[in-house]
């Protein structure tokens, strides 16, 4: 095969990513217009992977007596230390209900009820209302299983193992073209020219030495994002979940999420001798929002109150081992798995869990780049600082759903195949045929990797300070430099399922996507939820918030403070009645 030689796909709509948003705006496309060619592209294979399919805990949404949307959004804005855009957020909690009606109505979802037949809803930090709907703790399983079958009931077009290398704007560069993707299979290049595209790959913070999600996930719709010169807000904001099962070095189950159900059910958080810390941290104790209780837990583990792998205790024993069992049937097994008993207590350490930040856009899904959309993790300004337990599933669905309707409407009124940048197009082969080039390299992947982790967790994780940052920095040039410097064993050059190519693509994205939240988290000087500055430890002016805004500017990263804008609320007022 010639190595530069380019395979043409052509389709109305090409999705990237097949998560909970990328699923459900295929369906919602297909919905408003059965007519249009809809793709999806995905990394692994359809239903099978991302980050939706590992959703343990549930689904927030105003269902009860005595809660409303209004409840739902002025906990979501709280918690997001007032930085989240108010519109986003009004349009997740209303969104919600709508949303979760589909799953279980028209998809087959099949949600735990409670004894008189009305969905059941579990606690789960940082929330004044028990909201969360799930499917015993394995509620994204049941989500993803009834979205591809629906998917694949319809016919909807399928690219799978086929991962998005970039995105192609016009020869004109005023809207998008298409997408390069790279064929695992083959490693056969694909340039699928679409009159609109939808960016939803997916987040999954696996640049930290612990991580919850699979390693697959790489951030590379971030990274295409910000090669194709659009911005990404809140950046700097990723979110540790406070229970990643410490497993010990030898298993890739350490970083697992224990999900919030158990803290919200009344699990305690014990140091190494036993004692129950985070009654003395924050009234709310184990069920505080994720940040807080992350930095508890570090601090724990700066001080050496730790258990012999290094974190500290869930302990669940005093709810009884058959009540927990029954609760939390799924966790309790994995757990076993690898010799723990849930039921009982086990070691948890904080782990990278999803990012808050991602592109901007607006509620319809819309980017800056005509014809390019966003959903899920991929985008920016829902969360804010924090994101509750619950609402990530929830934003994944209703954005969207949101975005497919978006979408089929804007190719009915302005969608054009366009024609492509072919300087982009080579420039984007050149990139990744780097990996191919006869050279002498030093180094290994392994080592890369380990250094990465390390920068981002010692430097710039939980507790950060402009001397960590200043060197992660640093220590992150180094790795780019170095990852295009790297020349792999005689046996890695075949391209047909060349894993080590797409482990070093995973890289490069990790590394670009590292130095975004390393820029956006220096020009933070305050702390706000997951982005605490401990030479910075004052919250600021809270009427006064800004959201960072980071984009290239001539080749560099570049980094602004915007002003958050209130348009429902103001600090200090709340939309719930007195």
């Amino acid at each position: 095969m010639n190595a530069l030689a380019i395979r043409r796909l052509q389709t109305d709509i090409l999705i990237l990513g097949a998560g909970g948003a990328g699923l459900f705006a295929a369906l919602h496309a297909h919905q408003a217009d059965p007519s249009l060619a809809i793709t999806v592209a995905v990394k692994g294979l359809l239903g099978k992977c991302g980050c939706t399919r590992m959703v343990q805990g549930g689904y927030n949404v105003a269902l009860a007596a005595g809660d409303s949307v209004e409840r739902h959004f002025m906990d979501t804005v709280e918690g997001g230390s007032w930085l989240p855009d108010q519109e986003l957020v009004w349009t997740l909690v209303t969104g919600a209900i709508e949303r979760v009606r589909e799953l279980e109505n028209e998809l087959g979802c099949f949600f735990d009820r409670n004894a008189d037949g009305t969905i059941h809803q579990k606690a789960f930090a940082g929330q004044t209302f028990d909201r969360t709907v799930h499917k015993g703790d394995l509620t994204g399983i049941e989500i993803m299983n009834r979205l591809s079958e629906a998917v694949w009931a319809r016919g909807i077009g399928r690219l799978e193992e086929h991962r998005a290398h970039a995105l192609i704007k016009s020869a004109d560069g005023a809207a998008i073209a298409g997408a390069l993707l790279i064929d695992m299979r083959t490693g056969e290049y694909v340039f699928v020219s679409a009159r609109a595209v939808l960016l939803a790959t997916g987040g999954g913070p696996t640049m930290y030495r612990f991580h919850t999600p699979s390693g697959d996930k790489s951030c590379d719709g971030l990274a295409l994002a910000l090669a194709a010169g659009l911005p990404l807000r809140d950046m700097e904001m990723v979110q540790f979940h406070p229970t990643g099962l410490l497993a010990g070095p030898d298993t890739r189950m350490t970083g697992t999420v224990l999900e919030e159900g158990l803290r919200g059910a009344g699990g305690y958080l014990l140091d190494g001798a036993g004692r129950r810390f985070m009654i003395d941290v924050d009234p709310r104790a184990e069920r505080a929002t994720r940040d807080i209780v992350s930095r508890a837990i570090f601090a724990e583990m700066r001080a050496g109150r730790t258990t012999p792998h290094g974190g500290v205790y869930l302990s669940m024993a005093h709810l009884g081992a058959e009540n927990v069992r029954r609760q939390f049937k799924g966790m309790v097994e994995r757990c076993a798995d690898c010799g723990f008993d849930l039921a009982d207590k086990v070691e948890v350490v904080p782990t990278a869990h999803y990012l808050m930040g991602g592109v901007e856009f607006t509620p319809d899904g819309t980017t800056e780049l005509s014809g390019l959309f966003v959903a899920g993790e991929d985008a920016g300004g829902v969360h804010g600082a924090n994101r509750l337990g619950g609402n990530g599933v929830a934003n994944s669905t209703v954005f969207g759903g949101i975005a497919g309707t978006t979408m089929a409407g804007w190719v009915a009124r302005a969608g054009e195949f366009r024609t492509p940048d072919a300087a982009a197009l080579d420039a984007a082969v050149a990139g990744a045929e780097i990996f191919f080039a006869a050279r002498d390299g030093t180094g290994d992947l392994e080592s890369i990797r380990e250094r990465l982790h390390a920068a981002m967790w010692d430097d710039a994780g939980i507790v950060r300070d402009a001397a960590g940052l200043a060197r992660a920095d640093t220590a992150l040039a180094v790795l780019l430099v170095q990852l295009e410097a790297y020349a792999p064993p005689p046996n890695c050059r075949e391209r047909a399922f060349n894993l080590h190519w797409h482990d070093w693509l995973n890289l490069k994205s990790l590394v670009v996507v590292s130095r975004i939240i390393v820029c956006a988290a220096r020009t933070r000087e305050n702390s706000r939820g997951a982005h605490y500055r401990a030479d910075f430890p004052d919250p600021g002016d809270i009427a006064r918030s800004t959201y960072t805004r980071v984009r290239l500017r001539e080749g560099n990263l570049a980094c602004d403070a915007v002003p958050v804008r209130f348009t429902r609320v103001r600090p200090g007022e709340s939309l719930l009645a007195a």
